[in-house]
């Protein structure tokens, strides 16, 4: 339980608000609640997702970051966090990303599921794929309000786990899928290879990382819903976008992912 005051938790939501409204990245939050405060950043995340889903955004799924050990290493935490996703978060099919709609997004490619039914109680990673209807290929487009990627653990939390955006590529049925830790994952734009990985960097399987969330999630009172949309996280370092750049993914056993964005 955080002891960090309900203005001081209001002012740190109304920062990162501001900062996603008027597109100008903020100072950290962690100097209104402190680095490690997770039960307070957990609080702000959810006043900001509360205030856009009163606006009429719906949720759609959630994303859990910080899975792969790579990516831990770039922003110096050693846990995984999750955030919510919104209905306009989902680009899939869109010719172009819109760069406009993002202050400094970097890209990654992971593995998504579809949920096949509610996970109401708390389950092993060996029962994750008995909720899942389909495996997907995915970039998560993820960015920061946060300046410069300043970020502490707290605040990526804060800021909605730094969700950005997200693509879904090729798909297949859950009794199709390959073996998920064993699954190599190939990034490329312009023809150079800019990051790799396999399953089993992504907390040691995805379906660790599902399992993880499910039971994240059940203890938040908010439990995964069926037909929602998880990103289970990076399988390798994320990269910069750049302006007007085509990336590519592929997972091996599952297929391809391809996001272009707007100069």
């Amino acid at each position: 339980m955080t002891t960090v005051q309900p203005h001081t938790i209001g002012a740190a939501a109304e920062r990162l608000a501001a900062a996603a409204a008027t597109r100008t990245p903020c100072a950290p939050i962690r100097d209104l609640i402190g680095p490690d405060d997770l039960d307070a950043a957990y609080e702000i995340q959810q006043r900001n997702i509360d205030a856009l889903l009163a606006g009429g955004r719906t949720r759609v799924g959630r994303k859990i970051g910080l899975t792969s050990p790579a990516v831990q290493r770039q922003l110096g935490v050693a846990q995984p966090d999750f955030g919510v996703l919104l209905d306009d978060f989902d680009c899939t099919g869109d010719d172009k990303v819109d760069l406009g709609r993002l202050l400094q997004p970097r890209i990654e490619a992971e593995i998504a599921f579809t949920l096949s039914g509610d996970i109401l109680d708390p389950i092993t990673a060996a029962e994750a794929p008995h909720f899942v209807e389909r495996v997907h290929a995915a970039f998560e487009i993820v960015d920061s309000r946060i300046a410069d990627w300043d970020i502490g653990f707290a605040d990526t939390v804060a800021d909605n786990a730094s969700s950005g955006l997200y693509v879904l590529g090729d798909s297949l049925p859950t009794a199709a899928a390959p073996d998920l830790v064993a699954v190599t994952m190939t990034m490329t734009s312009g023809g150079e290879q800019i990051s790799t990985g396999r399953g089993a960097d992504c907390l040691g399987s995805p379906w660790e990382a599902l399992a993880w969330l499910a039971n994240t999630c059940c203890v938040f009172g908010s439990p995964l819903r069926a037909g929602e949309v998880i990103l289970s996280g990076a399988l390798g370092p994320m990269a910069p976008v750049t302006p007007g750049a085509t990336y590519r993914a592929h997972i091996s056993g599952i297929g391809s992912v391809t996001a272009t964005f707007t100069d």
